[in-house]
């Protein structure tokens, strides 16, 4: 019987998740409660990153943070994580163990622990809205603090230049928080199904241009075009909502995709019109399309920053307008989002 064997049979023992992590970082092992928290088949964390699994910049960063590179055996500092799992889901978890060395003294790794977060009895899947709202936040309001605590102390040495870029940034990252604080609102409101659309006559070509041009604000090397038929009808809908919806679909395609060659393109079909967002990125793994509107599914590439509440909730919003939210992709060959809409807004509640 190996080492990793005999490990395996001895986490199994343990009445809570464990994995065990080696000094650059892989799994050596972890018990069957390892591989179901982490939503793996038996035997399936083997192998994989540490940053793959919890919610971690970088393998280095988790080890540092766990103390192995400090070359120190002992009690892992217990913390609050997320394990990420391939479907998408955040779970928080508290997270403790001990750092292990080997036979010379060296850091040989880990031994981590993982409960599930439950407070008063919530399920998981709502503190993974608290979990990843909050890390969400820390950003810009860690932001704010710095630079409204910068020219309140430095005012009269800061050149009005500098005020300005700094308070713009403070505009952009409250823009930020109130963005996240609405998707929490959606949330509540599409889960209860308590949601209600104020319906105007929206006219779509003129609100895809705004978003680009807004989009463009934060990726100035964005070049989309706006190709819409001339007399494109109006339609009834939420116009806040539906800038929404595009503003999450263009956002994606700067991040994901590629910042040139976008196309939005609009169409009439009978009683329905589409939009429909094209991007000439890298594409999306098959293996990641069926996953895309899933809550708080975030793709590794690049690991952007963001909710994963974005596509999920659009979803959610095109739908209550009684329209469809599609995507489709091949490798190497970008990617496309398409929504439609009623043109009479059949679909309102």
């Amino acid at each position: 019987m190996t080492s990793r064997t005999r490990a395996a049979v001895d986490l199994d023992d343990l009445a809570v998740a464990a994995i065990v992590v080696d000094a650059q970082g892989r799994v050596e092992a972890a018990n069957a409660a390892g591989d179901e928290l982490a939503g793996r088949p038996p035997g399936g964390l083997v192998g994989c990153r540490i940053d793959e699994v919890v919610d971690a910049d970088s393998v280095a960063d988790a080890l540092v943070w766990a103390g192995v590179a400090d070359g120190d055996s002992g009690a892992v500092p217990e913390r609050e994580l997320r394990v990420l799992r391939p479907d998408g889901r955040q779970v928080p978890v508290m997270l403790s163990g001990r750092r292990r060395q080997d036979d010379e003294g060296s850091p040989a790794g880990l031994v981590l622990l993982l409960r599930p977060v439950v407070v008063d009895g919530a399920s998981v899947a709502g503190m993974d809205v608290v979990s990843t709202v909050s890390h969400e936040l820390r950003s810009p309001l860690t932001s704010v603090k710095g630079y409204t605590s910068l020219l309140l102390s430095r005012w009269s040495q800061l050149s009005d230049e500098q005020k300005k870029t700094m308070l713009e940034q403070v505009n952009h990252d409250a823009d930020r928080v109130t963005r996240l604080v609405n998707e929490l609102l959606d949330i509540s409101r599409l889960e209860t199904g308590h949601l209600q659309l104020q319906y105007q006559l929206v006219d779509l070509p003129a609100v895809v241009s705004s978003v680009v041009a807004k989009v463009a604000l934060a990726h100035p090397a964005l070049d989309c075009s706006v190709e819409f038929e001339r007399d494109f009808p109006p339609v009834r809908a939420d116009p806040d909502k539906i800038e929404q919806v595009l503003t999450n679909l263009v956002e994606n395609a700067a991040k994901y995709g590629s910042l040139t060659g976008m196309r939005v393109v609009g169409d009439v079909a009978g009683e329905a019109v589409s939009v429909v967002v094209v991007d000439e990125g890298p594409g999306i793994p098959a293996a990641d399309l069926p996953h895309l509107f899933t809550k708080f599914y975030r793709r590794d590439q690049a690991r952007p920053s963001g909710s994963g509440l974005g596509l999920w909730i659009s979803r959610g919003l095109v739908e209550a307008h009684g329209g469809q939210l599609t995507a489709a992709s091949t490798a190497g060959g970008g990617s496309s989002f398409r929504f439609t809409l009623p043109v009479d807004g059949l679909g309102r509640r």
